[in-house]
C-alpha cells in the first residue's frame, strides 16, 4: 500500500469527529489536503471552516467550503490537521510547510484536535524531523546562536517567507527527551515566533494510516 493512501486512510477516519452544522478548522499540508477533498464531498454537514495557511484556504473555497476569519468565531469544535512527528504520547513536531504559527493558533482555538498522519510518521522519540522555528526576520541569527546552544544545527529555510512574512530555522540533530519543557524554552528565545513543537497542547486523537487500517489513539484512552 502506498503512502498517500495510508494518508487518505487516515483523513477520511477524520470526517467521523465533526459536529453537524458545526465550523472544522482545517491545517495544512499533503494529508491534510486529502481531508479537504474528503470533506468537499460533505460539505453540507458543516457551516464552514476556520483555515491555518492561504493554500489551504484556497483549496477549500475551491472545494466550495465557506472559510471564516478565526476571529469571527468563538471556539472551534474540531481541528484536523497533520504532523512531520508523532509519538504515542501525541506530542507533534509540525512546520514542514511552514505554517506552524497560524497551525498552533487554531489548535489553541479548538475543543479537539485530531491529528492524522500515515504510520511512517508515528516515532518513539521527537527530533529525527529538523524542527521549524518561526522567527522574525532580524532576529534570525540571534535565535539561532541560542538555538546551537542548546544542542541543535538550525539552519535558515533560504527563499522561503512564512504567511506571516516571518523565515523558519530548521534544527537538525536536536534531542528532545522533554517536548514540553523544550517548547516552552525555545518560545522564550527574543525573536522567535513560535517553534513547531506541539506538546503544551498536543493532539487529543492521533489518527495513524497503516495497510490494515485506522490506528486510533486518544488522550482519553
Amino acid at each position: 500500500m502506498t503512502q498517500d493512501l495510508k494518508k487518505q486512510r487516515a483523513a477520511a477516519a477524520a470526517l467521523e469527529y465533526l459536529r453537524e452544522g458545526g465550523l472544522v478548522g482545517v491545517g495544512t499540508g499533503s494529508t491534510v489536503n486529502f481531508f479537504i477533498d474528503a470533506l468537499a464531498a460533505v460539505r453540507d454537514r458543516i457551516a464552514g471552516a476556520v483555515s491555518s495557511s492561504e493554500a489551504s484556504t484556497s483549496r477549500l473555497r475551491a472545494a466550495g467550503i465557506p472559510v471564516l476569519d478565526l476571529n469571527a468565531v468563538d471556539e472551534l469544535e474540531v481541528y484536523v490537521d497533520g504532523a512531520d512527528e508523532a509519538t504515542r504520547a501525541l506530542h507533534l513536531i509540525k512546520g514542514g510547510g511552514g505554517a506552524l504559527t497560524r497551525e498552533k493558533i487554531v489548535a489553541a482555538a479548538s475543543r479537539r484536535f485530531v491529528c492524522i498522519v500515515d504510520e511512517q510518521k508515528v516515532v518513539e522519540r521527537l527530533g529525527r524531523f529538523p524542527l521549524p522555528v518561526e522567527v522574525i526576520p532580524m532576529a534570525r541569527r540571534h535565535v539561532a546562536r541560542h538555538l546551537a546552544r542548546l544542542g541543535g544545527e538550525p539552519v535558515w529555510r533560504e527563499g522561503f517567507v512564512t504567511d506571516n512574512g516571518n523565515d523558519i530555522l530548521d534544527v537538525r540533530g536536536l534531542a528532545i527527551p522533554d517536548p514540553v519543557a523544550l517548547e516552552g524554552e525555545i518560545d522564550q528565545i527574543a525573536g522567535v515566533v513560535t517553534v513547531g513543537l506541539f506538546a503544551r497542547r498536543p493532539a487529543d486523537v492521533l489518527l495513524v494510516g497503516t495497510p490494515s487500517g485506522v490506528v486510533t489513539l486518544s488522550r482519553d484512552a
